[in-house]
């Protein structure tokens, strides 16, 4: 086996999203073809890339827009990857079985092989994001995956906001956890509350960075987005990426189709844990708790 590089370059995906599932594939592809020929070695779509946010309302046609993994869509990239030799990690709304449906994401090795996929866990149920309808939560677990640039780990969306899913990521050795999302204002909020809604968003995924001593990417789309009628969302796009100490090394606009390109050093995850122990210092003994809802008194 090749020996992996210390310097990676990230490839992330951000883009508006038309009603034409075909449009929005091709457009994914092209743009990940041209990310890969830019020197990207490691490339993540945003959330259900593939048709625009349909969890705005509880409709049945849109479990239409689901198919298996693997499906057309997954064999697309895993022809993709191994044509270009980059790792690729594709959101898909994933069909097993009848009344069965994931929010998912296919991990794909720069050979084109399908390493795995990952269900999305923690599954919202908020105005316009009525995933519930949709998906049931994941039953696989967190796990990270090696690929030919470096063990990842991969969360979704609403997974952002879970410290566990992250530190389970982590404990199983991803030196970089990608988000795909699909995040954006309610308009009407948008003026007194959107910055601070942004900047929660952002600052919990710094946390999980430093409290992992790892990389951590967001991957947003953006535009406005309103398929059931209504105000809709505006997706706020700031793809971004930071590294173990939490700092910020890249960031897309709030309203481009864009692929943002960033760098990556493997080494800073080892030296980020040996000066800040905290996985050695974890007091393991101590958590019983942390696998109940509550803790009565």
């Amino acid at each position: 086996m090749e020996k992996v590089p210390e310097i990676i370059t990230l490839g992330l995906l951000q883009h508006a999203c038309d009603p034409n599932p075909v449009q929005n594939l091709d457009y994914a592809l092209n743009v990940a073809k041209n990310a890969a020929q830019a020197g990207a070695q490691i490339i993540c779509t945003q959330e259900l890339f593939a048709s625009q946010y349909f969890c705005q309302s509880e409709t049945h046609e849109h479990f239409d827009l689901a198919e298996p993994i693997p499906g057309p869509k997954t064999k697309a990239f895993q022809e993709l990857a191994r044509t270009e030799s980059v790792v690729i990690v594709a959101s898909i709304f994933e069909k097993r079985a009848a009344g069965l449906y994931h929010n998912s994401a296919v991990i794909i090795d720069a050979d084109g092989s399908l390493l795995g996929t990952y269900r999305k866990m923690h599954i919202p149920d908020d105005p316009l994001y009525y995933e519930k309808f949709y998906f049931t939560p994941g039953d696989q677990g967190f796990r990270a995956w090696d690929t030919a640039y470096g063990r990842i780990g991969v969360l979704i969306c609403w997974d952002q906001w879970f410290p566990e899913a992250a530190r389970l990521t982590a404990l199983a050795g991803a030196e970089l956890i990608l988000y795909p999302t699909a995040i954006g204002w309610h308009p009407a909020e948008k003026a007194a509350e959107g910055k601070a809604q942004h900047a929660a968003w952002q600052t919990i995924q710094h946390g999980h960075a430093i409290a992992n001593g790892c990389y951590v990417a967001a991957v947003n789309r953006v535009g406005h987005e309103a398929p059931g009628g209504g105000a809709g969302l505006e997706f706020w796009g700031q793809s971004f990426a930071c590294n173990p100490s939490g700092e910020l090394i890249a960031q897309g606009s709030v309203d481009q189709n864009e692929t943002v390109l960033v760098e990556i050093d493997r080494a800073q995850v080892n030296e980020a844990r040996t000066h800040w122990p905290f996985l050695r210092d974890r007091r393991i003994d101590a958590y019983d708790g942390i696998n109940r809802r509550f803790l009565d008194s």
